[in-house]
């Protein structure tokens, strides 16, 4: 993987390692919102990039590896961003840990602030083959087409 500082994805929802809205909090659960995905965007992908995919995790779940909340893949390299409650395409959707293929917002219990890393890979392929991938399952599919990744952390409390 080429490093590429450039490489930056942002939020005009929340700023890094700051809370994440609460129209964003997951719809059920007692969980108060509305499920609303944030907007993203990014810039700075390095040459070669042929499509995009994000994931995005609370590693403060007690669950192994993490709490998947979100699994987006063969977002087309012409893109920027996603929109706020973005609307995907059946094979641009990967499974959550809820089971569900969607995205699936914070519903973290009562306590402290978990965190949200939402991470961006730039990759050399324009499709990954599959129909409703895991977090696992898409990092798997994509480690050899990896150019670049990027981050940004979120917090979300009850």
């Amino acid at each position: 993987m080429i490093a590429a500082a450039a490489f930056v994805l942002a939020s005009a929802a929340f700023k890094p390692d700051a809370p994440m809205p609460r129209v964003s909090a997951y719809d059920k659960q007692g969980c108060g919102g509305s499920n609303i995905s944030p907007e993203l965007h990014w810039r700075g992908a390095p040459r070669g990039t042929r499509s995009f995919a994000l994931i995005v995790r609370d590693p403060d779940a007690p669950v192994p590896g993490g709490f998947i909340h979100w699994v987006t893949y063969n977002i087309p390299s012409g893109a920027h961003g996603l929109p706020a409650n973005a609307q995907l395409a059946p094979d641009q959707l990967g499974t959550t840990t809820r089971n569900e293929a969607r995205y699936g917002g914070p519903c973290p219990p009562p306590g402290p602030a978990h965190h949200y890393i939402f991470t961006l890979y730039a990759l050399d392929v324009a499709h990954i083959a599959g129909a409703h991938l895991t977090a696992q399952q898409l990092q798997q599919a994509a480690a050899h087409h990896t150019l670049a990744r990027t981050s940004i952390t979120a917090i979300y409390a009850r």
